[in-house]
């Protein structure tokens, strides 16, 4: 995955919005204005900033040398996946759907209904 990839997939995400709100070279994914995903744009290599469940991220962080606790993120509610050719596709995209599904499900009852209706 690069991060062409990684950004098409985000913004195909109902709801989903980017934003550079801490400086020019961190980009970051917004549904209905809660994060859920960033990426530092001159971090080499690719690396993924994505919400987790914390019980889930340190079963991911033990069996995955590539998830690592959230660099400058709370390290209970945030992995970093540096993307690299050993992480399949597939489980980047499903960490990411992971990561969106939680910001949504923690949505209030009125936003919830207003991203339904987009």
């Amino acid at each position: 995955m690069n991060i062409e990839v990684f950004r098409d997939y985000c913004l195909s995400k109902k709801g989903v919005t980017e934003e550079f709100p801490f400086d020019e070279s961190t980009l970051v994914f917004k549904v209905m204005g809660k994060m859920f995903a960033l990426t530092g744009l001159e971090r080499i290599p690719f690396s993924i900033n994505l919400k987790c469940d914390p019980d889930r991220a340190v079963e991911l962080r033990e069996y995955h040398p590539e998830i690592t606790p959230g660099y400058h993120m709370n390290k209970k509610h945030w992995n970093t996946v540096n993307v690299s050719e050993s992480l399949p596709t597939n489980m980047i995209l499903e960490l990411i759907d992971h990561s969106y599904d939680l910001v949504v499900s923690s949505l209030t009852k009125k936003v919830k209904q207003e991203l339904e209706n987009l």
